[in-house]
């Protein structure tokens, strides 16, 4: 029992207890100096009243600036953030008419009976204040969200509600967005501290006191990117939690932000709309689509036959049957084939461990490309990158000035988020190698490094 008593007595903070019984006693004393001030007012002596008089009044402003602000930042921050927001329901509006008109013929005919109607009836919009606000304040939510999201694709996001309580269930519960609030500034009162003389050093000045000033401050935007529909429970059992799906599709990559959720009901008698704020973030990138489009069909068959001609060479796959050249050995004659021309011929194999693709995004700039078309070949890109991904390819990819990588879901990414940008050309600074390149570029044919014509295929933005 000491060793909990002392527990609880570590956990306390000292600072805000003292400073709040110090504004207690203040407000006791200019509490006192009033009184006894009206007292001498009554008595004629206008010198002990004007002393009394400021005193209280030097008291309780002593209080006001310095007590109250420091006790009010040390509310809990959960608190403060998880506030309730009371939304008034249809049926809310008719109920406070019906109280309203009862009251007034209660007033009207004095009626007993109507008196005590009236008071249940407010009685029940305190109950159900009281019994919402303690359900909604025993429930945690959780909101899982999916690695790998593509443009125009469906995911399932996944809703989780916690009842904490251990002896009461949960009922009419839905998880709701936030509301959309755009960036604005508002005015913030600010502690600070008066000094005199303003100028001289710290140590040399002889007067501080508590103060306050006002500033503008901007309120950052709230945004409701990711889940803009309620998922709804309709009962949850104490210490047990609902899992809801929600189907999410976005029309366009980029990055999706969720500035928190709310836990809302009308329970019981749907007189308000509560809704508890929670302060859970969540952030997704949509990559761009990766579906067949006609870009697709046109430039991939043109792709994979110049890619499988850069790597033609000695491997396990039969690439061709070719004319027999000096140069070639023996051992690689395809000897029905040369019965039946009567030529030889030898066979030519794919070189299947060295197979390397590099895709090359050279970013142009923002007036040299229209954004619809822009949008095209960035969804192109990320198409070409996902099909080879599934190939038997050692593949590399190449964005900007610093963006290099081997992973698909990296270069996914940052195609999620680039923009046309201006700038030096990834294609000054690309390194010739066995990789062979696709490269997609804004820049004039007449300007391409000539070292990579001969290893690369070209796709320009156009």
């Amino acid at each position: 029992m000491q060793e909990r008593l002392k527990s609880v007595l570590s956990e306390l903070d000292r600072e805000a207890w003292v400073r709040f019984f110090g504004a207690l006693l203040g407000l006791l004393v200019a509490f006192a100096a009033a009184v006894f001030s009206s007292v001498y007012s009554q008595q004629g002596n206008v010198i002990a009243t004007g002393i009394l008089a400021s005193i209280a009044l030097i008291v309780a402003g002593w209080v006001g600036l310095t007590t109250v602000p420091y006790l009010a930042k040390r509310v809990t921050i959960s608190r403060v953030r998880d506030a309730l927001d009371y939304d008034v329901t249809r049926e809310g509006i008719f109920y406070m008419a019906l109280v309203l008109i009862v009251g007034v013929a209660a007033l009207n005919t004095g009626n007993n009976l109507l008196f005590i109607i009236v008071s249940a009836m407010l009685a029940a919009i305190v109950v159900s204040g009281i019994t919402s606000a303690a359900m909604l304040h025993r429930l945690e939510i959780d909101v899982g969200l999916p690695d790998h999201v593509f443009a125009n694709d469906s995911v399932l996001g996944r809703v989780t509600v916690r009842n904490t309580s251990s002896l009461w269930p949960a009922f009419s519960v839905s998880v709701v967005p936030p509301k959309v609030r755009p960036a604005k500034t508002k005015w913030v009162l600010h502690q600070s501290l008066f000094r005199f003389p303003p100028k001289a050093p710290p140590e040399k000045q002889w007067l501080k006191i508590p103060d306050l000033y006002l500033s503008r401050v901007i309120v950052p935007e709230v945004r409701a990117d990711i889940l803009q529909e309620p998922v709804y429970s309709p009962y949850i059992p104490a210490k047990t939690a609902a899992v809801g799906e929600v189907e999410l599709r976005f029309r366009q990559r980029g990055k999706f932000v969720q500035d928190g959720f709310g836990i809302s009901t009308k329970f019981p008698f749907s007189f308000l709309a509560k809704t508890r704020r929670v302060a859970l973030a969540r952030e997704l990138i949509v990559y761009p689509a990766v579906e067949p489009t006609d870009e697709l069909f046109q430039v991939l068959p043109m792709i994979t036959g110049e890619f499988e001609a850069f790597v033609a060479g000695r491997g396990y796959d039969l690439y061709r049957i070719r004319e027999y050249l000096p140069e070639d050995s023996a051992r690689h004659v395809d000897w029905k084939s040369t019965a039946k021309t009567g030529a030889l011929k030898v066979r030519e194999f794919t070189r299947e461990d060295e197979r390397k693709l590099r895709i090359v995004f050279d970013n142009p700039a923002p007036e040299a490309v229209k954004p619809e078309q822009y949008e095209r070949y960035v969804a192109l890109a990320a198409s070409l990158g996902w099909h080879f991904s599934g190939e038997n390819t050692q593949l590399t990819f190449v964005a900007g000035q610093t963006f290099r990588s081997g992973d698909i879901y990296e270069f996914l990414s940052y195609l999620a988020l680039v923009e046309p940008k201006a700038g030096t050309s990834v294609l000054e600074s690309l390194q010739v190698s066995d990789d062979y390149n696709v490269i997609f570029t804004a820049r004039p044919r007449g300007s391409i490094p000539t070292g990579l014509w001969n290893s690369s295929y070209f796709i320009f933005f156009e």
